[in-house]
């Protein structure tokens, strides 16, 4: 929980720090707070990865949710120092910086020529390319593969801050990002586990050697079945 958020207010206080232009100086654009919050969730990935995975994002947690990586309880503890770690990162900057100077940075804002359909299309877009690229590192992690993948999720980050997130359409790009990773595209993906899934049914994730040359692959058995194998094994 301090993990998550400390995270979020580094977070949160880095992208709106850069958001803010010096005295004197024109609005920054998207790019700066782009590369911040790229830049950030590389170093958060780092110091907090293998605390509480350095989820710092709501919609992040909320896929991890849907897709049972993370327990009810511990989603919404997560949620909750996010938001709050969110609040304080931008409290603290806001009462470090003048009034005029935060007055049109910390709002969010849709241009005027974008509807509400096309911004949410762009929410559930970005986000739903970082939570993709969020699944497809911790898949990496689990075959001890050596690749940066802190960087990839830096880089996407990046991207989604440049098309534009805000709240409903990264909820439901996170989740959808989340579900066909976990069910479609992961090594371990399995009819099987999408209906243990739905069914609300207890999933036990197993790692075996595998065949080809990747070094481990994951297979998926529901926890009734090990029962099943455990009792039958007592009994002979």
């Amino acid at each position: 929980m301090l993990a998550e958020l400390l995270g979020s207010l580094v977070f949160v206080s880095a992208v709106l720090g850069a958001s803010v232009p010096g005295p004197g100086e024109a609005s920054t654009g998207p790019l700066y707070p782009a590369l911040a919050a790229g830049m950030v969730a590389v170093a958060l990935g780092h110091c907090f990865g293998e605390i509480s995975g350095a989820q710092v994002n709501p919609a992040v947690t909320l896929s991890l949710l849907a897709t049972r990586r993370l327990d009810l309880v511990r989603a919404l503890v997560y949620v909750g120092a996010q938001c709050l770690g969110a609040s304080l990162g931008a409290g603290a900057l806001y009462l470090a910086l003048p009034h005029k100077t935060t007055a049109d940075c910390f709002v969010s804002r849709v241009p005027l020529e974008v509807n509400a359909a096309q911004a949410l299309g762009m929410e559930l877009l970005s986000t739903f390319q970082l939570v993709f690229t969020v699944f497809s590192v911790e898949d990496h992690r689990r075959r001890e593969n050596t690749e940066p993948g802190n960087l990839a999720i830096g880089f996407s980050l990046s991207a989604g801050v440049l098309i534009g997130v805000y709240w409903i359409g990264p909820v439901l790009g996170a989740v959808l990002a989340g579900v066909s990773h976990e069910f479609f595209f992961a090594p371990s993906a399995s009819r099987q586990k999408l209906v243990a899934c739905l069914t609300c049914k207890d999933i036990e994730m197993v790692e075996v050697t595998s065949v080809s040359r990747s070094s481990l692959s994951t297979v998926t058995q529901t926890a009734m079945r090990a029962k099943q194998a455990a009792s039958g094994g007592k009994h002979s």
